[in-house]
């Protein structure tokens, strides 16, 4: 008896994108601040305001990809068992182009001053600050369907 594989849906999709974030909390519950960052000008959503983090590598794990992403864009140094999970957003590509998801972890621990390695601005928000700017004027999307988890970590 022999057995044959069955062949790939014509209209199989690529595996999504896989995009990490994270939520650095400095300060405890209403004292608390969340770092976020300023995309580059030159990018998509370019001078909108975004969790920091980036891109998993093929043969990483998110949260290794994380700390690699921080020290790369914010020059800290972050171990991965510190991250923890909290949320993820999901932007589905309708016909073309990969599905994207979203990964946001919360970071409390890290060595090193936060600085904007590729000259887009940073800014500490409280969580009426992250409230305005949550909007998609200010904010991509799916940095804006986060913000309610990251605004429940400073008791928001």
């Amino acid at each position: 008896m022999s057995a044959t594989l069955a062949s790939p849906l014509p209209h199989q999709a690529s595996a999504p994108l896989l995009v990490v974030a994270a939520a650095l909390v400095a300060g405890e519950g209403s004292e608390g601040r969340l770092l976020l960052q300023q995309r580059p000008l030159g990018k998509h959503h370019g001078g909108l305001w975004e969790f920091p983090g980036g891109k998993v590598e093929p043969g990483e794990t998110p949260a290794a990809a994380l700390a690699r992403e921080l020290a790369e864009e914010l020059g800290i140094a972050v171990d991965p068992a510190d991250l923890a999970p909290l949320t993820f957003a999901v932007h589905e590509a309708a016909t073309s182009g990969r599905d994207l998801v979203l990964l946001l972890y919360r970071c409390a621990a890290w060595r090193g001053t936060p600085v904007a390695e590729e000259g887009a601005a940073l800014q500490w928000v409280d969580g009426a600050a992250l409230r305005s700017l949550a909007i998609p004027e200010t904010m991509p999307p799916l940095d804006i369907a986060l913000c309610i988890t990251a605004q429940n970590l400073l008791g928001a």
